[in-house]
């Protein structure tokens, strides 16, 4: 029997008895339906030498397994005139299909086949392994991504989260099939993953076509839990990237807490005062572009850069706190990390006045519910939730959090986090003036 752990007005929650969960949200406007399938595994829970693993096996699970071959996962939803597409991140893996209400059967089926009968053919690894590393290629291609990858290599001394999603080249060079193989399967197992749909449907008779299509499937041991703790920073980091470029790029990131932290609504916030408004629960993970915003005031306007964003993601374990920005021709570093670094003291020492702060909350409330438009996006905001909060109403509370947060909020939190001594400091400066 699957035991059902709660339910609320807007969703079903169950655990089957091979530990997979089953979030059900019943919308009845269209017929359509949303499907998806997270995995509790990516970036997080790899290690140096296979860095990268996640991101590869995703791609694998598209080319099918005992009952879909190569290509026809794809060519199925197609023809049925639905939509499909996966990620891969830090915090986990996931997989969605939005079609017909009349294809559920479809769906269920593409996910029963991935979870437990993938098979990784030898030959379809090796082609992917030049997919996999053309894809690190193109992000090459942007400055932004190299220091990135700089800044949270040096943010961190002993959480993974320091090796990113994509992995180097001599990772994706040296990695085997059976690295592939292992990796899908210690994680990709019912009791590690959670299928969330929203849609058109009867929950009751939904339930029976899960377990028709789950129950078979075995659960297997649960994957270790990560026992990384990141030490607490003692002072500023700075790391400086030469590569060819078109213009200076800056990075400040400062560690901040996690989802389910009682904090995270007030930095979400603090995030939206600074860069601009952007749901924290929307599929894709949009920034602000807020022209009332303090930074673009400070920047733009002030004709530093022609760029700047402020973000904070919600994470299972505390991650950073970012401020980027692209700074124009003949505009120093310095005099642009000066000015960000004004913004910050000005709300640690004067806080948000109440005009600026309710402007705000009116932004992130209208992007939040942009947001959550469609069944694909609700889908998305109930399982990211019931992954990086832990609490699957959290899709709604979250955002009810973000209407409560005061002035205080704001201004205690700034004062806590965006310290010096939980500050990394990245520069790129164009290879050519290195020289």
């Amino acid at each position: 029997m699957a035991l059902s752990v709660s339910a609320s007005a807007s969703f079903q929650q169950t655990v089957l008895d091979n530990g997979l969960r089953v979030i059900l949200r019943e919308v009845r406007e269209r017929p359509l339906v949303g499907v998806w399938m997270w995995y509790r595994v990516g970036g997080r829970n790899e290690l140096p030498g296979t860095t990268g693993v996640s991101h590869w096996v995703e791609h694998m699970l598209f080319k099918g397994g005992k009952r879909f071959g190569k290509g026809e996962i794809t060519k199925e939803i197609s023809r049925r005139g639905g939509a499909l597409n996966a990620f891969t991140w830090i915090d986990c893996t996931a997989y969605f299909e939005t079609l017909p209400a009349s294809e559920i059967d479809l769906a269920l089926s593409i996910e029963a086949d991935r979870i437990y009968d993938t098979r990784i053919e030898p030959d379809e690894a090796e082609a992917e392994r030049t997919v996999v590393i053309s894809e690190r290629e193109g992000s090459e291609n942007y400055p932004e991504f190299w220091l990135r990858e700089e800044v949270q290599a040096v943010a961190w001394r002993e959480h993974p989260y320091r090796l990113g999603v994509i992995g180097p080249k001599s990772d994706l060079r040296a990695m085997t099939r059976e690295d592939l193989y292992q990796h899908y399967k210690r994680y990709y197992m019912t009791n590690n993953a959670s299928l969330v749909m929203v849609g058109d449907f009867e929950t009751a008779r939904l339930l029976d076509k899960i377990r028709a299509e789950f129950d078979a499937l075995p659960g297997g041991p649960s994957p270790a839990a990560l026992q990384v703790e990141e030490q607490p920073q003692t002072g500023e980091r700075r790391v400086t990237v030469r590569r060819p470029g078109p213009t200076h790029y800056i990075m400040l990131g400062y560690h901040a807490p996690e989802a389910s932290h009682a904090d995270a609504a007030s930095m979400v916030v603090l995030s939206s005062v600074l860069g601009g408004a952007s749901s924290p629960i929307a599929w894709g993970g949009a920034r602000g572009l807020g022209r009332s915003s303090r930074l673009y005031r400070a920047l733009i306007d002030g004709e530093l850069a022609t760029s700047v964003s402020a973000s904070y993601e919600l994470t299972l374990d505390p991650y950073l706190f970012a401020i980027d920005a692209t700074l124009r021709d003949g505009v120093e570093p310095a005099r642009a990390e000066a000015a960000i670094l004004k913004e910050l003291e000005r709300i640690q020492k004067d806080g948000v006045p109440d005009e600026e702060l309710a402007r705000t909350k009116r932004q992130l409330h209208a992007q939040v519910v942009y947001s959550l438009e469609g069944v694909t996006n609700q889908g998305f905001a109930l399982g990211f939730m019931d992954l990086v909060a832990k609490d699957a109403s959290a899709w709604e509370t979250f955002p009810e959090a973000l209407q409560s947060v005061t002035a205080d909020d704001i201004q205690r939190v700034a004062s806590r986090y965006l310290v010096e001594r939980q500050r990394t400091v990245g520069w790129f400066v164009p290879e050519e003036e290195a020289q």
